[in-house]
């Protein structure tokens, strides 16, 4: 079946034509970068997180299409498993109160998905990988009944050729293979949309890269899998190599993977989307009646849309987005790089302290690209996904001596980004109460070398202590982790362990 439906949809002359049309889509983006087509400055960000739907037994519920039906809400759509949810947050100005009202409506639209939830014995949980989560869960029977994801997990299957291999080596050893790209649906994220223009592309995009490991060295909140203790955030080497279509011989011959940290800073967005055409294949060549260059040359605005599809199947932890809002064209970060939860205020810290570290980075005269090579930034993500908040990284020694120097993650925090941070978001003019409320709970996090991932282990291991299995300890650990979640507390303010024992 799926080899006719592949056969069918996509023959060799399909796959020319798309290849084409991507190219007329760059030079149609190169056109509209020469002409300063794009939208002024309007200082604006948008927030996306990914969910986890969960029986009282803290056990996944295959129940999407059903707990969608009773929300009916747009802000609300499928993932690729059938336990996955996501929520949009409506875009809004960086300015006074925004991450307050953002706080408000997360939790009112949260609230509200999980009630409705609960009529379908199931939860909303906010954790970038589900501690009871099996192998039998993550398998094509349960991804989202949805064409795109079906065709994506047929194309991607076939392009592999074989069977993906998982093979993580952390606090454990966990080595299992999937036939589709299914187990990508344990990854649950949150991203973090910045709009920009083409001229501040560049410096957001090489600021957010710098900084990715300090992101997931606060924010790590995966440490499980399939029942294995493995990395404190093991979301990524689960992505990339869930998503991984090369076979060995490749991988040999350094072809790069679709999901990928990069490998140089940038100049433009423009070279972004020209390494997506120069490196990576499509995966689903669907071509539109649209030609972007005639309509550039009748004055209008193209959807780029192959180029748009084509750029949504490569899994940058910072993506480039081209979008139009209002028949203007611009662009934005993506960035992709954090778990999600654990509660809303841990999530609502994590983008104030994005938000505002990357406008000081950005604005910076000497911009810590120049003096971070970008192997060097590349390292860091590694290092924090392996070891969290415990995480030691290289970083440049302040002044102009040059050079980098090994520091605690949680000291680099404390003593020189969470100052940039508030500086940048006194730029972007965020409300001092604002600036101060999630910011403080970064530097108490640090304080107290306290997240998400350590609060998960901390308590797993308690459980066993306690006399638990392995499994029961899991199960035992989500269901606290939901019950704390509900309390509106940041992770750093949660009990280890479990009441009465």
């Amino acid at each position: 079946m799926g080899e006719k439906v592949v056969a069918g949809v996509f023959d060799l002359s399909g796959r020319q034509e798309y290849r084409e049309k991507l190219a007329r889509c760059l030079e149609g983006l190169e056109r509209l970068l020469a002409d300063r087509r794009f939208d002024r400055p309007r200082n604006l960000m948008g927030l996306e997180i990914e969910l986890n739907l969960v029986g009282s037994d803290g056990m996944p519920r295959m129940r999407n299409a059903e707990v969608l039906r009773r929300i009916a809400s747009r802000d609300f759509q499928t993932e690729l498993g059938m336990f996955n949810l996501e929520v949009n947050i409506l875009p809004h100005r960086m300015s006074g109160r925004v991450f307050d009202q953002l706080a408000e409506e997360l939790r009112t639209g949260l609230a509200y998905a999980d009630r409705k939830a609960a009529e379908v014995d199931a939860g909303i949980v906010m954790i970038g990988i589900l501690p009871t989560l099996g192998s039998h869960d993550v398998v094509s029977a349960n991804l989202s009944d949805v064409d795109r994801y079906m065709l994506l997990n047929e194309q991607m299957a076939a392009a592999r050729g074989e069977d993906f291999v998982l093979d993580i080596d952390g606090v454990e050893h966990l080595v299992a293979t999937s036939e589709s790209i299914a187990p990508e649906s344990a990854c649950t994220s949150v991203q973090l949309h910045l709009q920009t223009t083409p001229e501040r592309f560049a410096d957001v995009w090489n600021a957010a890269q710098a900084i990715a490991s300090v992101q997931i060295a606060l924010g790590a909140n995966s440490p499980f899998l399939f029942g294995k203790e493995l990395w404190r955030e093991s979301r990524p080497p689960l992505f990339q190599q869930s998503t991984d279509v090369r076979p060995p011989e490749l991988r040999n011959q350094g072809v790069r993977p679709r999901t990928w940290f990069g490998e140089r800073w940038v100049g433009s967005a423009y070279e972004l989307f020209e390494e997506n055409l120069r490196f990576f294949p499509p995966i689903l060549p669907i071509c539109e009646e649209e030609d972007p260059l005639r309509v550039l040359d009748e004055g209008g605005v193209p959807s780029l849309a192959e180029l748009v599809l084509h750029n949504g199947t490569i899994y940058r932890w910072n993506r480039p987005v081209y979008g139009i809002a209002d028949g203007v064209p611009h662009l934005r970060v993506e960035n992709r790089v954090l778990p999600a939860g654990p509660s809303v205020a841990d999530v609502i810290a994590n983008a104030a302290f994005y938000y505002g570290l990357v406008r000081a980075l950005a604005d910076e005269s000497r911009p810590v690209w120049t003096r971070l090579p970008f192997e060097t930034a590349a390292r860091n993500f590694d290092t924090a996904c392996r070891h969290g908040i415990e995480a030691e990284l290289l970083w440049p020694r302040p002044g102009r001596s040059g050079g980098v120097a090994k520091v605690p993650a949680v000291k680099l925090v404390r003593d020189e980004l969470l100052p940039l941070a508030a500086a940048g978001l006194d730029a972007w003019n965020i409300e001092p109460a604002d600036r101060d409320l999630y910011l403080g709970i970064i530097e108490e996090r640090c304080r107290r070398r306290v997240n998400g991932a350590s609060w998960q282990a901390d308590t797993y291991h308690r459980a066993l202590e306690a006399g638990l299995g392995r499994e029961s300890a899991l199960a035992a650990t989500t269901r606290r982790y939901a019950e704390l979640t509900q309390t509106g507390e940041p992770v750093h303010n949660w009990p280890v362990g479990f009441p009465g024992r």
